[in-house]
């Protein structure tokens, strides 16, 4: 390659890498929406094909269609759920004086049953100055979350319809040959299946069960505690006893000692053991994952790409294992081989 030529390469990739971080800076508050139809086109993909070339349907009509079932089958329960996430919040007001009441009301029993009294004038001053701080983080993820929908539902749309060609393209830039290639594609596959369905799944599970441990055992507020198990459910590690493990500790504080003992053991002995055991039986049919995976990839998705980190987050392990592999089978293998 000619001196001229090796110039013109690399400074192509140096444009090209610097307008991808300055594009990519400036998407950042969309990767959500661009994640989640990702995700959707992934599970909606074969019946896609199966309309417009074995139905010979319009591609245009064809991802319409695709594209309202997403709407009414993904978006419309979730943004049911935010709406009641959103009632139940503004139940709570956000006078100060509202919320800080009753926790001065839990730490007097507290330090009535213990003798420590937890509060103190910084502790409640530190929290009248963050209540605007948490109001103005609510309407913002609201309205990230809105936005979000939006970009989803235009960019699957076009993703449907760019379909086999819009994958040819991707394949034929990823630096694999045909069987690594083939490979990255089914790990892609199989995780993104196995979480975008079995985390909702088990949320749902987690949900129902917990709520009927709240109503037998008289918990405070069944429907609203239920939703939070849902979300709680998806945090790894702690989940589910981020919600019923308070719950006990606010009913026995309030004198309901037998109700506390029974929801803090229907907690331990059911609802987190359904978690592992329902997580375990979901991943072993969609996805063989190791839970060292799903744990710490749902940890560093969170951070890196909010709520879809859920689900990209394990990939994104996944993958790094999945290419520190194909380097050693085809590079120190293949160096130990010649070499003897």
């Amino acid at each position: 390659m000619r001196t001229k030529e090796i110039y013109w390469k690399y400074s192509l990739i140096a444009i090209i890498i610097g307008l991808g971080i300055v594009l990519f800076r400036h998407i950042a508050p969309f990767i959500g929406g661009l994640l989640g139809a990702l995700t959707i086109y992934i599970l909606v993909r074969k019946q896609m094909i199966y309309l417009s070339d074995r139905r010979k349907m319009r591609r245009s009509i064809a991802a319409t269609l695709i594209t309202a079932e997403a709407i009414l089958c993904f978006l419309v329960p979730l943004a049911l759920v935010v709406w009641l996430a959103v009632v139940n919040l503004q139940n709570i007001k956000l006078d100060p004086q509202a919320i800080i009441t009753p926790l001065e009301e839990t730490a007097s029993i507290i330090q009535a049953k213990t003798g420590y009294y937890i509060l103190g004038e910084d502790t409640i001053s530190y929290l009248i100055s963050i209540l605007p701080r948490i109001g103005q983080a609510v309407m913002g993820g609201i309205s990230s979350f809105a936005v979000n929908i939006f970009v989803l539902a235009f960019v699957l749309y076009f993703m449907l319809i760019g379909g086999k060609k819009m994958e040819r393209y991707v394949n034929d830039l990823l630096p694999f040959n045909a069987a690594n290639r083939q490979n990255v594609i089914n790990e892609i596959n199989q995780i993104v299946r196995s979480n975008a369905i079995g985390i909702p799944l088990l949320a749902v599970i987690q949900g129902g069960v917990s709520m009927i441990g709240y109503w037998i055992f008289g918990a405070p507020n069944i429907l609203f505690a239920g939703f939070l198990t849902c979300f709680a459910s998806m945090i790894p590690m702690v989940g589910t006893a981020l919600v019923w493990l308070p719950t006990a500790a606010y009913m026995a504080l309030t004198g309901h000692w037998f109700q506390a003992i029974g929801l803090a053991i229907y907690g331990g002995a059911v609802i987190s053991q359904l978690d592992n055991l329902i997580r375990f039986i979901i991943q072993k049919k969609m996805a063989d994952i190791h839970p060292l995976i799903t744990v710490f990839g749902v940890v560093i998705g969170l951070s890196l790409f909010g709520f879809m980190g859920i689900i990209f987050g394990p990939l994104l392990l996944s993958l790094f294992f999945l290419f520190v592999d194909m380097f050693k089978k085809g590079y120190l293998e293949k160096g130990e081989i010649s070499r003897q």
